[in-house]
């Protein structure tokens, strides 16, 4: 028994080692980089630095500027003793700088160290100032500019705790983004519910042409949702696009522009080419509920005097309850995690409008480089997607590997 116990955890060590790497690293990864203040754009906070930490690399450049203006600019000063104060400095600058021979990249330093390069950054700052002033010195600009780089060498932690997580819940556009993502998933995934039982439906019938009507029906989902949003998008063209004039030659709009120039026009077609995109998918899963129920429960409710109504609600129903906790819980998870087809159709526009909680989390993150907020995010969307799954379990209280 014990043998074959280990051998049954030999057989699911890779799915668990997969799981472990595609998974559980990644999402480790995000929540370990929500307690910090992670910028790739900042110098001073492209890494994750608990203690405080000092740049090799930018501080051997900042000080070879410092030299080289100091020796363009030393012709222009005429005093003497100015000049032995350039020269003094550009000799103190290399001691410093052969005290750090060999070391690079981002290093924590020590008390010591870190004194002798504020005490050079003080000594450079008085005497460049000084000069500045009774001179006018060609990188005079340049070397204050230098100069602060040279400071910037020393890296404080960038480690923020749950600073993050509390930045969050004050951030009035995470909850535009969140009522956006929330308002977007609702209707979209009701449509497609509703829409996909009465395709699913359809297509169980033993009808002439079934095998047509199912491979037809499942075009829209099988279209790259990219390629879909630019479909789309030239369909709801404000002056040349069939569906925008059709909606406006109906009165469902005022003006043809208004579906994706206006806040609520934008929502309404991002939610539209959800539906026609996505409805096949629905429909797909149901039907295969509808399929395992036995024929024979049917040819007995019909002899018990059963009608169609008695029968969909008594039997389909209740049988089909598996396939639709499936197919909610699937098609929910994904509307709510939408990205492509917004990020295509509108780009999160007007104004916001359309922007949902993975938009929002990509240009903090992608955009803007803040890695450590879009991180903050991401755990967000984590959270309300595992409730969302553990809700839709317990409501409909069915469980998943059984069949009755």
């Amino acid at each position: 028994m014990k043998k074959n116990g280990i051998q049954g955890y030999l057989f699911t060590l890779p799915v668990i080692i997969l799981i472990a790497v595609f998974s559980l690293w990644p999402i480790l990864q995000s929540f370990v980089y929500t307690f910090f203040d992670y910028k790739l754009n900042d110098q001073q906070k492209s890494g994750l630095y608990i203690s405080e930490r000092f740049n090799f690399d930018m501080f051997q450049e900042s000080q070879m500027y410092v030299k080289l203006f100091l020796e363009e600019d030393r012709p222009s000063i005429t005093d003497v003793s100015d000049q032995n104060k350039v020269d003094q400095l550009i000799q103190r600058i290399e001691t410093v700088e052969n005290e750090f021979i060999g070391k690079k990249g981002v290093q924590k330093i020590n008390g010591t160290e870190k004194e002798k390069i504020l005490s050079l950054y003080d000594e450079i700052n008085a005497t460049v100032s000084d000069l500045t002033q009774k001179y006018q010195l060609p990188n005079g600009e340049n070397l204050t500019l230098i100069m602060q780089d040279l400071k910037n060498s020393i890296i404080p932690s960038n480690f923020i705790g749950l600073k993050g997580y509390k930045e969050i819940l004050s951030d009035k556009r995470m909850g535009t983004a969140l009522i956006n993502t929330i308002i977007f998933t609702i209707i979209s995934v009701f449509f497609e519910f509703i829409l996909g039982l009465l395709l699913a439906l359809i297509m169980n019938k033993a009808i002439s042409g079934q095998g047509l009507i199912r491979t037809t029906s499942l075009i829209p989902w099988a279209i790259p949702t990219a390629v879909a949003a630019l479909m789309w998008g030239y369909l709801y063209d404000g002056s040349s696009g069939i569906v925008a004039n059709f909606f406006q030659n109906i009165g469902l709009v005022d003006d043809s522009r208004e579906l994706l120039l206006s806040i609520s026009g934008a929502m309404f077609s991002t939610i539209l080419a959800d539906v026609w995109k996505t409805t096949p998918y629905m429909a797909l899963l149901l039907l295969a509920g509808l399929q395992n129920i036995p024929l024979s429960l049917y040819e007995a409710s019909s002899i018990d005097g059963a009608n169609k109504i008695q029968t969909f609600f008594r039997i389909t129903l209740p049988l089909l309850k598996p396939s639709i906790l499936v197919a909610l819980l699937f098609r929910t998870l994904d509307a709510f995690r939408v990205f492509d087809l917004i990020y295509v159709l509108t780009g999160g526009g007007p104004g916001g409008g359309t922007e949902t909680l993975s938009i929002y989390g990509y240009k903090v993150m992608f955009a803007q480089t803040n890695f450590g907020y879009g991180s903050v995010i991401v755990m967000v969307m984590f959270v309300i997607v595992a409730i969302i799954a553990t809700i839709y379990v317990k409501v409909l209280g069915t469980n998943l590997m059984e069949k009755n």
